[in-house]
């Protein structure tokens, strides 16, 4: 059947029309095929993807979101309808390229598949966004606080150090310590590896600064059993004593919950935005987050943080002879043992395909490559065992440290990247510190991702 010419003129026309919206949206916009070569991509979509280039190219989506959204491909294989949203505001955190001194970038993407053969991404940098989200959820747990609970709380004054200054019943009630609990810190509320004593006094600065300082986790009752708790502090007016003394009394309060009723809940939205899908452990997304909060907190006060990056030793060898599912559980097996390793107040995340980074506050570098140390040697002498398969498996390490926090998270995570590059570079199965002979060497690039550099 002939077409009259007409025809073909107003469907060249809407196609114009179309390619023209698409290049003018105010959102990055990518079509790619179901192996995520890119078909299509319009300007704001370039800019927003350029940085994670390693070739200059922007060729296929999934290879370029590999390291900063490693669950990707997982996603797209396991999407099994015909058509529908695969993922919708998924943060992607992005390295400051460089640039020490300018927070991570932060963007939001939604991926449809349209049919079998054809994806489409939408891009958008949400970092404004999320930290104003942020300060959301923070007022809103404020008032939860406040108005939810009254009568399964404890009321707890604190000292100007975090001590807790008086006995009430409520403490009793909730946790079970008597007034022996007097004088001591509000840390016997929390596992013994649950906070430093740098965070004690973070968060009683935090609380002065913004009016209150709020979080959620697992909690201890005398007897140490344990709860997931809500502890929000706020500062106390100050009183003016008689004779010009020196204020007397709670500089503090302290809002101790019980909210494991409700844990079920929050605990599902908290992994869905925070957790990585596979192993259970941080995503990018919360240990960029907790970086960064860690790193202005020691910037203020002059104290170390570190941080270590962990990678599977010839990984991709391990897919290959054993298949993806096997590879899979290994790193499972990997993610329990490093917690199994770290403190609780430690933050461990999978960052990448078989990378793995872990935060330590408050922790110098000698401390961290012991504990690196640990790990590696826990690792090469326990393998894996999958449906009765033992699956030997090794991993490099690479240790970095800032004393102040100058710098903020993107140096600390390139000194460590550098530090695994000279491990990888040293045989593998080794811990490496950084130190400033490696400031111009390569960063660690995984072994098991497709096109990245492979370490002789």
């Amino acid at each position: 059947m002939r077409h009259p010419p007409e025809d073909f003129a107003e469907l060249r026309a809407e196609h114009e029309a179309l390619i023209q919206f698409l290049y003018l949206a105010p959102v990055g916009l990518v079509q790619a095929d179901a192996d995520g070569a890119i078909g299509m991509i319009n300007p704001i979509a370039a800019q927003l993807l350029m940085p994670l280039s390693r070739d200059g190219g922007l060729d296929n989506l999934l290879t370029l979101l590999q390291d900063v959204a490693p669950e990707l491909r997982h996603l797209c294989a396991r999407y099994e309808r015909p058509a529908g949203k695969i993922c919708d505001g998924l943060h992607l955190h992005l390295h400051a390229g460089g640039n020490a001194r300018k927070q991570p970038q932060i963007l939001s993407l939604t991926l449809l598949k349209l049919d079998a053969g054809r994806l489409m991404a939408v891009l958008e940098d949400v970092t404004l966004q999320v930290r104003r989200e942020r300060q959301l959820r923070q007022n809103e747990a404020w008032l939860n606080a406040i108005l939810t609970g009254i009568a399964d709380y404890a009321l707890v004054g604190l000292d100007a150090q975090g001590a807790i200054a008086a006995w009430n019943p409520s403490i009793a009630r909730v946790t079970g310590h008597g007034e022996d609990a007097v004088g001591r810190p509000y840390s016997i509320f929390y596992p013994p590896d649950g906070m430093t004593p740098e965070h004690l006094l973070d968060r009683l600065r935090e609380a002065g600064r913004d009016g209150w300082s709020l979080d959620e986790g697992r909690r201890v009752r005398a007897d140490g059993s344990a709860f997931w708790g809500s502890a929000l502090i706020a500062p106390l007016p100050e009183r003016e004593p008689p004779g010009g003394a020196a204020p007397e009394g709670p500089a503090y309060c302290l809002i101790l919950r019980d909210i494991s009723e409700q844990r079920g809940a929050s605990e599902q939205r908290r992994q869905e935005a925070f957790a990585d899908h596979l192993t259970g452990l941080a995503n990018r997304r919360a240990f960029f987050e907790a970086a960064g909060r860690e790193l202005e907190r020691s910037g203020a006060l002059a104290r170390p943080t570190a941080v270590i990056a962990f990678d599977a030793d010839h990984f991709k060898a391990i897919n290959d002879s054993h298949g993806h599912p096997a590879g899979d559980a290994v790193l499972r097996h990997l993610a329990g043992m490093l917690l199994n390793t770290f403190r609780e107040v430690d933050v461990v995340a999978r960052v990448g395909g078989e990378e793995f980074a872990v935060l330590l506050p408050s922790t110098g570098l000698a401390q961290a490559a012991l504990v690196a140390e640990r790990l590696r040697g826990a690792v090469a002498a326990q393998a894996a065992e999958v449906d009765g398969v033992r699956i030997a498996c090794t991993v490099s390490a690479g240790v970095a440290c800032l004393d102040d926090g100058d710098g903020g998270i993107d140096l600390l995570l390139k000194r460590a990247d550098q530090a695994l590059y000279a491990a990888k570079r040293g045989g593998r199965n080794r811990v490496e510190c950084w130190r400033p002979a490696l400031a111009g060497a390569p960063v660690h690039q995984s072994e098991g991702n497709e096109g990245a550099e492979h370490v002789a």
